[in-house]
């Protein structure tokens, strides 16, 4: 295959707050800027000054793609929040000015679920862009409960527009057929799964690592147990909770990293075997923790391709997750243990205690769930599947 034409890239997503569509969204441009792509990356955020006089944003030379370098365009906003922002009355136009200014190759939106997200297929029609999104909404195939129903009502809403997408890209065949049904045709969807480095989540090195040195002395010997990611009714952590609190596995420590709308309902009180970690925002101490805990766990209603599970994946950490969205689907066949959605607590119950007592048990788990990262979700491969993904709608863009 001919090597790709270096493309300027105008990627619409997210930098803050902290969530997985903010992780995808800076791995990714991060990568393709590796390769010598073009990314001007736009963002809700406070603008410093008014588009046509922002001096940190010059105008892009038309036609010049010959470096990597970037542009950053800030779109207003009302609102703001890990779920959905709502931007302000100029966004759109503001959008429109950036891109006839930045005339980039193609737009590549991380849906923010935002209003916004419904009127780009006119926009960049009108302007003659090719059009990808990357539609990240969790969901449960089932409707096992209420989140999943809640959910099903996001997809719903999002069909009509995202068929007008020249590409979606989604993580799983599950996903793609659920946006199928609703609507989308299968040639304009994309199956690419996220992706991690595992080069940098890999588990713990040889020689001292300072970050894990200074967590193992804090934790003084006790078998970690970890849950990363939001605080959230999504999230199910009071029923992981639950089952703790019904176990308290001897020498064991349940760490909860991560903030969110029921961090200060559920935490309860001063407990030995609980701590309460809150957001992290190093990214050198996420990957410590990981590397430190003996066990993942994941207790997600819904989920889309869980980022924190394919982290621990490559960490080498044993990993215990729903069958939610794709995440069943990446632990499948022996790289993790699979539990529902529903019933929870009652399957945590009978697992803890096993992985409690059996190490050699969940050293394995760890040693295959790293295996799988490397054999179907690295980040070089998820940009290889991108990189085609462009070049074929470059060549022949999709008919209306």
């Amino acid at each position: 295959m001919q090597p790709l034409p270096v493309l300027h890239v105008a990627w619409l997503g997210k930098k803050s707050p902290f969530c997985g569509n903010v992780t995808y969204g800076l791995s990714t441009t991060a990568a393709l800027r590796e390769r010598g792509h073009r990314v001007s990356f736009i963002h809700f955020d406070t603008p410093t000054a008014p588009l046509s006089r922002q001096e940190d944003n010059p105008p892009l030379p038309i036609g010049d793609h010959s470096s990597g370098d970037s542009r950053e365009v800030a779109l207003p906003y009302l609102v703001k929040s890990q779920v959905y922002t709502i931007p302000s009355p100029g966004a759109q136009r503001e959008l429109r000015e950036s891109l006839e200014r930045l005339r980039p190759d193609l737009v590549h939106a991380s849906l923010t679920l935002s209003p916004l997200d419904f009127r780009l297929p006119d926009l960049c029609q009108q302007l003659g862009l090719p059009l990808v999104a990357t539609f990240h909404p969790a969901f449960d195939a089932g409707l096992r409960n209420l989140a999943a129903g809640t959910q099903q009502l996001t997809y719903q809403l999002y069909a009509p527009s995202l068929a007008r997408f020249d590409r979606v890209i989604v993580f799983s065949d599950l996903q793609a057929e659920l946006l199928e049904r609703l609507g989308v045709r299968r040639e304009r969807l994309a199956v690419i799964p996220n992706g991690v480095d595992p080069c940098l989540w890999c588990p713990p090195p040889d020689g001292p690592a300072a970050e894990l040195e200074a967590l193992r002395r804090q934790f003084a010997g006790r078998r970690v147990f970890l849950y990363m990611g939001r605080v959230s009714t999504e999230k199910n952590v009071e029923a992981l909770l639950r089952a703790w609190r019904l176990v308290r596995p001897e020498g064991c420590v349940l760490v909860v990293v991560g903030d969110g709308p029921l961090l200060s309902s559920l935490q309860n009180g001063l407990e030995d075997d609980v701590v309460w970690w809150g957001y992290e925002a190093s990214q050198q101490r996420r990957i410590a923790l990981l590397q430190l805990a003996e066990v993942f766990l994941l207790p997600s209603l819904v989920e889309g391709l869980s980022l924190a599970l394919l982290e621990a994946m490559a960490s080498g950490t044993a990993c215990v997750a729903t069958d939610a969205g794709a995440d069943g689907e990446v632990l499948e066949g022996g790289a993790g243990i699979v539990i529902r959605t529903q019933g929870v607590t009652t399957q945590l119950r009978t697992l803890l205690p096993v992985l409690r007592d059996q190490p050699v048990l969940t050293a394995e788990l760890g040693r295959r769930a790293r295996e799988r990262v490397l054999e179907r979700y690295t980040l070089t491969s998820n940009i290889d599947a991108l990189e085609r993904l462009y070049k074929g709608l470059i060549r022949t863009p999709m008919a209306a």
